[in-house]
C-alpha cells in the first residue's frame, strides 16, 4: 500500500499541535463537556443546514424530504459508542457489523441500495462503512429514499453521511477515559488550537482495546482526525483534513448456528450463545487513510465556490472459517467457508460546487451547480476452499490454526481489478413561486465506466478484460408550503439508480456481462414538519412509496442466467417526535412502519412475488427519556424495538421481534469534569441483528461502562 503522503500529512499535523486553553463560560446544567459546548434537548434538529439533503444550504424544515441530523450534542447525550449506534436516531434504520457484510436497512432496502458517505464522498463499497468510534464524528446526516441526484448512483433506499470533526475558530481541549465489561479500555483526546492570526488546527485521537463477549475474540482500533483551517483573507478559506482508521479483530465472530429443523421461528442453543467456531488465529484487519483539501471562495454575497479534492486508500485482510451449521441431530457443528482474502482500494476525486442566490421573475431563486470526477480502483485477492472442515462438539472444542488447514497457503493471488470512473454534473434550484410556496428541483447526470481486468486464467466466462458504460440521469421535484410559522408541508417525487447486484467496485465478469443496465428507483413522498406546544415540541411525519425496477432475477427459461426484469417496492410511514416539556425533561422518539416486498422476483425456479426482502423489519421504534434529577445529575433511558425479520427472500425462516433497554447516568462534578455510566441491553435480551439461512449474527448481551470526561 502506498501511504507515504498520508503519513507525511499526519506527521505534519502532529508536529504543529499545541496545548489548548480551557474555555468555559456557561453554568450548569447546560454544559455537556465544556461550558461552550452545545446543549442537547429533546426537540428535533429542524433548523440547521444539512448538506446531505440539499446543496443549497437548506435546513431539514425547508427540504421536501425526510432529513435527519444527529449532531454532536445528541451523540453525547445518548452515549453512542460508534457510528452504528448513532444510526438509531434515524427513523427506521437498522445495522449490524458482521466483518464481511456490513448491513444497513433503510426504508425497506439493504446496503447495496443505500449510499453511505464520508464527508459527502461515496466510496461505493458497503464494507467501507465499518463502525467508527463516535469520538471523531461531528454529526451524521441522512435523507430517506432515492437521492442519487445528490451523491451519485446507489441511493434508492436513502443516503447516510458520516461527517468528521474539523478545526473550529476557537480554542478548547477535551479528553475521555472509559472502562467497561469484557476488558474494555478506551482513551480519547481532542485539541483545537489557534495558530497565529489565520489558522486553527484540530486533532482528535481515539484508541480502544477490548476483549469480546464472544469467546477468544478481541479487537483493537485507533482513529485519528486532524485538520488545519486557514482563513486566507476575508473571502477565502482552506481546510486540509486527514483521517486515519485502523482496526484489528482477533478471531472474529461470524455467527451462531441455528438449531435444526431450520424453518419457521429461528432458534439457537443458549449454550452456544458465546461460542466462537472460527479458526484459532482468524483475523479481520483494515487500515484506512483519508485526505481532503477543501477550498471555499465567497466571490460575493450571492456567489460561492467550493472545491474538494479527496484521496482514499484502504487495505482489508480476512483469514477465517466463516460458516457453521448443526448436523441434523444437533449434536455437532459442521464448519466450512474457508476464506483468505485481501481488498486493496484507492479512490481519487475532485468535486467543484457553486451556489448562486438570486431572483427569477422577481422572486427569490437559489441555484447550486457542480461537477464531480472520481476514479475508484479495487483489487481483490480471494483464496477459498470449498471443503468442509468436519464437525466439532458444540460446547467443548478446539479449532485449528488457519494455515494448518490442508490446501491453504498464505500466498495472495489477485483475482481481478475493478476500475470505476465517474464523471457527473448536477444542478439544483429553489424558487419561491408564491410567498409561502417553494419549488425545489434537482437533476444529475453521470457517465460511469467500469473496466474489469482479469488477473487469473482467461476463459469464455472470465475474459482478459471487459468494459461496461452506464449513463443514469436522476432528479427530484418537490413543493414546500409554509403553512404557518414553524409548520411546513411538502410533496416530492425523486428518482435514483444503483447496480442490479451488489456494487460496481466488486462486480464480477458475470455481473457486468449479464447486467447491462443499472436498476431504476422512484419515490413519491408527502410529509409535514412542525413546531407545537408553544415551541416545546417538534414533529415530522412522512408517507412514501418506493419502486425499484430492473433487479437481476433468475431467467424463468434458464435458471443459469439472470434477466433485468425484477421489481421491489416499499410503502411506509415515519413519525419523529421531540419534546422539551420542562427544563428537566427531554423526550424524543421515532416510529416507522414499512411494507417491503418483491413485486417480481424468481429464485430457484420459484416466484417470490409478495415476499419480504431478507433482514428487513416491518417496524422499528426508538424512545429516549432524559431527566435532570438535579442541575448536576441527569438520568436517561433508551428503548429500541425492532420487528421480526426473515433470513432469505423465500421467507422460510424468521427471527422474532425484540426490544432493548439502555440506562445512563451522568454526574457533572464540576463545569469541566463529568462521570458517565451506562448499561446497554440491560435486560440481557438475546437478539439477532442479522439472520442467515444457517446462522444468526447475535447482538451484544448486557454490558456496562464508566467514562470520565474532562475539559481543560
Amino acid at each position: 500500500m502506498t501511504a507515504t503522503p498520508f503519513h507525511a500529512a499526519a506527521l505534519a499535523f502532529a508536529c504543529t499541535a499545541m496545548n489548548a486553553h480551557a474555555r468555559a463560560d456557561e453554568p450548569l446544567p447546560t454544559v455537556e463537556i465544556t461550558g461552550s459546548a452545545p446543549r442537547a434537548n429533546g426537540k428535533l434538529n429542524l433548523d440547521t443546514a444539512a448538506a446531505t439533503g440539499s446543496r443549497l444550504g437548506l435546513t431539514p424544515r425547508e427540504t421536501p424530504a425526510t432529513v435527519t441530523l444527529v449532531d454532536r450534542a445528541m451523540i453525547d447525550a445518548r452515549g453512542a459508542q460508534d457510528t452504528q449506534e448513532i444510526l438509531r436516531a434515524i427513523p427506521g434504520v437498522t445495522a449490524h457489523n458482521a466483518p464481511g457484510n456490513i448491513g444497513v436497512s433503510y426504508r425497506g432496502f439493504g446496503s447495496g441500495s443505500i449510499s453511505q458517505l464520508f464527508n459527502g464522498v461515496n466510496v461505493q463499497y458497503a464494507i467501507a462503512a465499518r463502525p467508527v468510534d463516535s469520538w471523531i464524528i461531528d454529526r451524521v446526516e441522512a435523507i430517506g429514499g432515492p437521492s442519487s441526484f445528490l451523491f451519485g448512483s446507489g441511493a434508492v433506499g436513502g443516503s447516510i453521511n458520516y461527517i468528521t470533526k474539523v478545526a473550529e475558530r476557537r480554542d478548547f481541549s477535551e479528553a475521555q477515559v472509559r472502562l467497561g465489561t469484557d476488558g474494555l479500555k478506551e482513551a480519547s483526546i481532542g485539541v483545537n488550537q489557534r495558530l497565529g492570526d489565520q489558522h486553527h488546527i484540530r486533532i482528535d485521537l481515539h484508541h480502544r482495546d477490548a476483549d469480546s463477549w464472544i469467546d477468544a475474540s478481541g479487537a483493537r482500533s485507533t482513529q485519528l482526525a486532524a485538520s488545519l483551517r486557514s482563513d486566507l483573507g476575508p473571502r477565502f478559506t482552506h481546510m486540509l483534513a486527514y483521517e486515519f482508521q485502523e482496526e484489528n479483530v482477533e478471531r472474529p465472530y461470524w455467527g451462531t448456528p441455528l438449531l435444526n429443523p431450520v424453518g419457521g421461528r429461528a432458534r439457537i442453543d443458549p449454550a452456544t450463545r458465546f461460542k466462537n467456531y472460527n479458526s484459532a488465529d482468524g483475523i479481520y484487519a483494515q487500515r484506512v487513510h483519508w485526505l481532503r483539501s477543501v477550498a471555499e471562495w465567497r466571490a460575493s454575497e450571492a456567489v460561492q465556490f467550493t472545491n474538494t479534492v479527496y484521496a482514499y486508500d484502504a487495505v482489508r485482510d480476512y483469514r477465517n472459517v466463516e460458516s457453521y451449521r448443526f448436523n441434523p441431530a444437533n449434536t455437532a457443528v459442521e464448519r466450512s467457508g474457508i476464506l483468505l482474502q485481501r481488498h486493496e482500494q484507492r479512490m481519487l476525486g475532485d468535486r467543484l460546487d457553486a451556489t448562486y442566490k438570486g431572483e427569477l421573475a422577481g422572486r427569490r431563486s437559489d441555484w447550486a451547480f457542480g461537477i464531480d470526477v472520481s476514479v475508484n480502483r479495487q483489487t481483490r485477492f480471494p483464496n477459498s476452499l470449498p471443503a468442509s472442515l468436519g464437525s466439532v462438539d458444540p460446547y467443548d472444542f478446539a479449532t485449528e490454526r488457519f494455515f494448518d488447514i490442508p490446501g491453504m497457503s498464505p500466498a495472495l493471488r489477485p483475482d481481478r481489478d475493478n476500475k470505476v470512473t465517474t464523471r457527473a454534473a448536477y444542478i439544483e434550484n429553489r424558487t419561491a413561486i408564491a410567498p409561502s410556496l417553494n419549488l425545489v428541483t434537482a437533476l444529475r447526470h453521470e457517465r460511469i465506466e467500469l473496466d474489469l481486468v482479469n488477473r487469473r486464467e482467461i476463459s469464455a466466462a472470465s475474459p482478459a478484460s471487459f468494459t461496461r458504460r452506464y449513463g443514469p440521469t436522476t432528479g427530484r421535484a418537490g413543493l414546500v408550503w409554509d403553512l404557518a410559522p414553524g409548520t411546513t408541508a411538502y410533496v416530492q417525487y425523486a428518482t435514483a439508480a444503483d447496480p442490479p447486484s451488489g456494487v460496481l467496485s466488486t462486480a464480477s465478469f458475470g455481473d457486468v456481462r449479464n447486467n447491462s443496465e443499472l436498476t431504476t428507483g422512484r419515490q413519491g413522498e408527502i410529509g409535514a414538519k412542525l413546531d407545537f406546544w408553544q415551541g416545546k415540541g417538534t414533529a415530522t411525519v412522512a408517507a412514501y412509496r418506493i419502486e425499484r425496477k430492473n433487479i437481476a432475477t433468475q431467467d424463468p427459461d434458464n435458471s443459469a442466467l439472470t434477466v433485468l426484469v425484477g421489481e421491489q417496492s416499499a410503502n411506509g410511514v415515519e413519525l419523529s417526535l421531540g419534546l422539551q416539556p420542562t427544563r428537566q425533561w427531554s423526550i424524543q422518539g421515532n416510529l416507522t412502519r414499512v411494507d417491503a416486498q418483491y413485486e417480481q422476483y424468481r429464485q430457484g425456479g420459484v416466484s417470490l412475488a409478495g415476499k419480504t426482502p431478507a433482514n428487513t423489519p416491518r417496524s422499528v421504534a426508538n424512545l429516549w427519556l432524559g431527566y435532570a434529577v438535579t442541575p448536576a445529575i441527569k438520568a436517561d433511558i433508551g428503548l429500541r424495538h425492532v420487528g421480526s425479520v426473515y433470513a432469505d427472500a423465500a421467507n422460510g425462516i424468521a427471527w422474532p421481534a425484540y426490544t432493548l433497554l439502555d440506562l445512563g447516568l451522568r454526574y457533572q462534578i464540576s463545569r469541566d469534569v463529568a462521570v458517565v455510566g451506562r448499561v446497554r441491553n440491560a435486560g440481557d435480551r438475546v437478539h439477532a441483528v442479522n439472520l442467515g439461512a444457517t446462522m444468526a449474527y447475535l447482538g451484544a448481551p448486557r454490558t456496562a461502562d464508566l467514562a470520565l470526561r474532562v475539559a481543560f
